[in-house]
């Protein structure tokens, strides 16, 4: 039995990547921040015998990785989930750009050291490094998975967003640093991952209320709580069905026509409007909330 590492497994596309691995019978090690998350995500999917966890309590402090791949030599796959996507953040290059850059860093030196034998690494980027506002609003920009964002450490401390995209753009550039520089004595292929905004349900029902949903969900949820005279918000994007994003991150490893390459995964583009006019149009129970035709 094939065994893959998840980083980050109790994160809203990790929990897919998971369920999906496992129905597919892999076996799962998934790494998470504490023994209870650990518990609970073996109690999300029943406790299988094919489904294990590993602690790391912070993904950017040096070696964080290490001992996952040291305990686990039979794992030939390792697909890196793990990073902070929220727009919350007080202290951007703490919690948002060295997290990203450094779990990176340690994910791909752990991996170097002591993989063994990983054959195949699939890190979930973002479509947040590859375009930017600017090139989107331009009907002549084409962008392609060879585009990059081309935003600055500096730019990215301007406000959360802009720290976030800063965030998966850095993280990504260093690992394609980290492989150029190993290039001669690297033993494993790498692809990335380069979502949207991914939409979908949870793979699970969310029993605390007083939760946030993922950060992408979260755009739905607070268009549902807008009244008849709220000002609708300019949010917009490219959008993908988070099982999806699951599939892909599964497709990267089981096919070789993907190494060494950018996957943008997205199926077509909405706006705060057209979410709104889909909400109306399919949620019967909240019709009457909206004077909206």
């Amino acid at each position: 039995m094939t065994t893959v590492i998840v980083s980050g497994a109790t994160g809203f596309i990790a929990q897919h990547v998971v369920k999906l691995l496992l129905s597919k019978n892999y076996q799962v090690i998934g790494t998470v921040r504490s023994q209870s998350k650990g518990e609970g995500l073996l109690k999300l999917f029943n406790n299988p015998t094919n489904l294990k966890f590993e602690i790391v309590e912070d993904v950017g402090s040096e070696g964080a990785f290490d001992n996952v791949l040291k305990s686990h030599p039979e794992a030939t796959i390792f697909l890196h989930l793990a990073s902070p996507f929220h727009f919350n953040a007080t202290d951007i290059e703490k919690e948002l750009l060295l997290p990203a850059v450094n779990g990176t860093k340690n994910v791909l030196e752990a991996i170097y050291k002591y993989g063994i034998n990983i054959e195949k690494v699939v890190i979930t980027s973002s479509y947040a490094a590859i375009a930017t506002a600017s090139k989107e609003a331009n009907n002549k920009e084409i962008i392609t998975e060879e585009s990059w964002n081309e935003i600055t450490w500096d730019q990215a401390l301007i406000n959360p967003v802009q720290g976030y995209r800063g965030s998966k753009t850095f993280a990504e550039k260093s690992a394609w640093d980290f492989i150029k520089n190993h290039q001669d004595t690297i033993k494993f292929k790498i692809s990335f991952i380069n979502p949207s905004f991914v939409f979908g349900p949870q793979a699970f029902p969310i029993i605390d209320n007083n939760k946030n949903l993922n950060t992408s969900s979260e755009i739905i949820n607070k268009l549902l709580k807008l009244n008849p005279n709220s000002e609708i918000p300019p949010t917009k994007g490219g959008w993908i069905d988070v099982r999806d994003v699951a599939k892909a991150h599964v497709l990267a490893f089981e096919k070789d026509s993907t190494e060494n390459k950018r996957l943008l995964v997205n199926s077509g583009r909405f706006s705060a409007i057209s979410l709104i006019r889909l909400i109306h149009k399919t949620i019967s129970s909240i019709k009457s909330s909206f004077n909206f035709r």
